[in-house]
């Protein structure tokens, strides 16, 4: 059917900064709706990954990338994290003018990028963007504000349809992906499958020269998830991982593929 956006509360967040900077960078999980949402304000779109262009854009950025940022503003440049030449481009753009909201970077986080967002001036504003909340998606019935709760405000006394058990754990188990909504359960939860054998086997992969093992990295990811909201230490991690069919890590790649994933904010 025809594609309706829903709004979403980063929306006047991105609005407040691209009327304040002169660039925003917007990072998050994949799938989580940056592009969608940056679609929406951006005057002109240069996807960077279009299998159409990605070879010629990757040229483009290494010899002349002022290139790749002409075009009705705000522009919106998508997945640029792969093509750090970008980066340099667009705060030079940004130092050289004082006009607000010309550009708009959305990407992945990905360790890669990590020296070059040190390196941005106060022009650029940088967004972190997250899944949908059960407020975005239309599944609280958004009576009390937890602002007003932490602000002190009265909030009165209301009767709140109280969800099932069954329906929260469904919520916990789609998550907040935009991608998800009006899909069946078994549909919706694809998407964070899809995710995070995504990380094992392809994004951790890209970190450095490391050769990590996309088994083993799924079942640290396992024994994290299990010892989720709780303090448990490497060895403790690691003799978990020891307990699934005798797999044996040692506590320096156990130390190590966590900080790989932490890296990818799964």
């Amino acid at each position: 059917g025809m594609f309706i956006y829903k709004n979403r509360i980063f929306d006047a967040l991105l609005k407040d900064a691209l009327e304040s900077k002169g660039a925003v960078v917007v990072r998050g999980p994949k799938w989580c709706g940056k592009t969608t949402t940056a679609e929406q304000v951006a005057k002109s779109v240069i996807y960077m990954n279009d299998p159409e262009s990605a070879e010629q854009n990757l040229l483009t950025a290494q010899t002349r990338p002022s290139r790749l940022l002409s075009g009705a503003t705000p522009r919106l440049i998508d997945e640029w994290q792969d093509v750090p030449a970008i980066w340099d481009a667009v705060r030079y753009s940004v130092d050289e003018s004082a006009d607000c909201g010309r550009y708009i970077l959305t990407g992945s986080a990905t360790p890669k990028t990590k020296g070059v967002l040190h390196s941005g001036t106060g022009r650029i504003a940088r967004l972190s963007m997250h899944p949908m909340s059960l407020q975005e998606s239309g599944e609280s019935a958004c009576v009390v504000s937890l602002k007003d709760v932490c602000c002190g405000k009265d909030i009165g006394v209301h009767s709140v349809p109280e969800p099932s058990l069954e329906s929260l754990v469904e919520y916990v188990m789609r998550g907040g992906w935009p991608g998800g909504k009006g899909k069946s359960l078994a549909q919706a939860l694809l998407i964070p499958r899809d995710y995070i054998r995504n990380v094992a086997e392809m994004d951790v992969q890209k970190l450095d020269d490391i050769d990590r093992d996309p088994v083993k990295v799924m079942k640290c990811l396992r024994s994290l998830a299990r010892n989720e909201s709780t303090t448990a230490s490497t060895k403790t991690i690691r003799e978990d991982i020891a307990e699934m069919d005798d797999t044996s890590l040692s506590i320096n790649t156990v130390t190590e593929y966590i900080a790989a994933l932490a890296a990818f904010r799964v």
